[in-house]
């Protein structure tokens, strides 16, 4: 089977960034000569043929798309953002990036902002949409993609009115805790980010207690503990946890991040991970493969997402009929040194 031939296959080979090839791909003046022959003898060469996608473009446009992120700080975002990136530059496309912090009047001004400048469509990456928000996206009447984003409202046309890729919060939180469960673990704390988020929190601590009550455990909402999403906040909560005077065997964390302090917590007041307590993360950042011990955590596909998303959004631009597509990605879990089963449990 050939190898798929793409657009930075033939930047490389003419020896120019992606954007400069994207640029002679779409007959833009602002290219050097002897830079465009170079670019068109590469795809001569390697037989390039531009994505179908990226040839029913429209011509009339700004070629620039919108990315509204709520949180740049965060880790989990970081490869989202380049699975857009790289995608957008395939296609022909450059993005402007604007970092909210969650609030949410900066978050209206961003979208007014990227309406001045004419982009040819949006992504909203992270956090929850509310309805002033969503009623803001629909006044700019272009094309908009969630990506790893909720509601806090009822509208039962919602799926109607943006396209989006996410996971399946529920069930995942579900398999890592069956998989504690599996351990024969019996006592297990969740570490969570606001309980009212509709988003990821509440489907998780929702799959949490239906693989605890499938397994023939009491839900107990003691355990579930609220904390912010830094290293810090996981870092203080679990010094809580620790002195119950019952403590749980296995924690089950709403992210890496909360995971992390977490685990810092535990070792330092002299405890093992995992022979004394196992933690579970989740979204699998590049940093829990090489903390000591290595975590065990939630894959979650973000390059992928990124890039899907930035698929969905081009067609968008380019669909006539308005069709909206909800894409639900797989997560894995990655079984690594930070789990064990509960010796004594088995005795």
């Amino acid at each position: 089977m050939s190898k798929i031939v793409k657009l930075k296959d033939v930047a490389k080979l003419a020896g120019v960034g992606i954007g400069t090839a994207s640029r002679v791909l779409n007959e833009h003046p602002n290219v050097k000569d002897s830079t465009r022959r170079k670019v068109l003898d590469a795809m001569r060469e390697l037989n390039y043929t531009p994505n179908n996608i990226a040839r029913s473009l429209k011509s009339k446009s700004t070629r620039t798309i919108g990315v509204i992120l709520i949180e740049l700080s965060s880790a989990f975002y970081s490869d989202i953002v380049e699975g857009i990136e790289d995608t957008a530059n395939e296609y022909g496309y450059s993005i402007f990036l604007n970092n909210t912090r969650k609030y949410e009047d900066r978050i209206l001004e961003s979208i007014q902002m990227m309406c001045e400048k004419k982009v040819d469509g949006i992504i909203y990456l992270g956090g929850t949409l509310t309805e002033e928000i969503q009623n803001k996206l629909l006044d700019a009447n272009i094309p908009v993609v969630l990506i790893s984003t909720g509601t806090n409202f009822k509208r039962k046309d919602t799926t109607e009115v943006f396209s989006s890729i996410n996971i399946d919060n529920e069930t995942a939180a579900f398999e890592a805790v069956t998989y504690l469960c599996e351990l024969k673990h019996k006592k297990i704390a969740m570490l969570t980010i606001n309980k009212d988020d509709k988003n990821s929190a509440m489907p998780r601590i929702k799959g949490y207690r239906r693989a605890l009550e499938k397994n023939g455990i009491e839900f107990n909402d003691d355990l579930v503990f609220e904390c912010e999403q830094s290293y810090q906040s996981g870092y203080e909560t679990m010094q809580k946890i620790l002195k119950l005077e019952e403590r749980p065997t296995a924690i089950f964390s709403y992210s890496d991040l909360i995971a992390l302090g977490a685990s810092r917590a535990i070792l330092q007041s002299g405890l093992r991970i995992p022979e004394d307590i196992s933690i579970v993360g989740f979204d699998d950042i590049e940093t829990t493969k090489y903390f000591y011990p290595a975590i065990t955590t939630m894959r979650q596909p973000r390059y992928v997402m990124g890039s899907r998303g930035m698929e969905l959004l081009i067609r968008e631009i380019n669909d006539k009929e308005g069709f909206k597509q909800h894409v639900i990605l797989p997560v894995t879990l990655q079984i690594r040194e930070s789990t064990s089963q509960k010796i004594k449990d088995l005795i």
